[in-house]
């Protein structure tokens, strides 16, 4: 199963994604993971955020987890996947096998959580095109996901909590 986490930068993709791996090894599945920034890196990408940079580079991990889709029982992707047309392409190429969540929190929590910088450098103007603070490069609110959670309203635990329920119904 392909699983997409989709939000802003610091709305908790990565946290989640890292906690949900644990448990699923624990719990016998084989996983991989494909986080934004690391698949960014290993392909070269420089951080422009053009329209057309974002949908070639979501392209890519579609198509890498298409070529690694049976090795594992869980694919999590953590990337931001701002554009629905995207998150539905990977929704009709997957099909059942395809679960989203969206992580949902208001923008000005995340300028204050900030953890990796990202809104520190896009306000001071060191990152062109930054997702969701700009009109070129916005974050279109997701339509059709599997599960919402407000990342603002509760700890790690509890969301990790809310997905594993969610799947444990998605599965059975």
């Amino acid at each position: 199963m392909i699983i997409l986490f989709t939000g802003l930068s610091g709305s908790g993709k990565t946290t989640l994604s890292d906690l949900l791996k644990e448990r699923l090894e624990k719990a016998g599945y084989s996983v991989h993971q494909i986080d934004g920034d690391i698949f960014r890196k290993e392909q070269k990408n420089q951080n422009r955020f053009t329209r057309e940079e974002i949908m070639n580079n979501n392209s890519r991990i579609i198509f890498f987890c298409q070529e690694i889709e049976k090795k594992y029982d869980f694919i999590l992707v953590s990337v931001i996947f701002p554009y629905q047309e995207m998150r539905d392409r990977a929704r009709e190429i997957f099909k059942d096998n395809y679960f989203e969540i969206f992580l949902d929190c208001p923008l000005e929590i995340l300028i204050k959580r900030d953890p990796k910088g990202f809104y520190a450098q896009a306000l001071a103007g060191k990152i062109q095109n930054p997702i969701g603070l700009c009109p070129q490069s916005p974050y279109e609110m997701p339509k059709s996901y599997d599960l919402k959670i407000n990342t603002s309203q509760a700890d790690s635990e509890l969301c990790l909590n809310k997905i594993w329920t969610q799947l444990k119904i998605k599965k059975s």
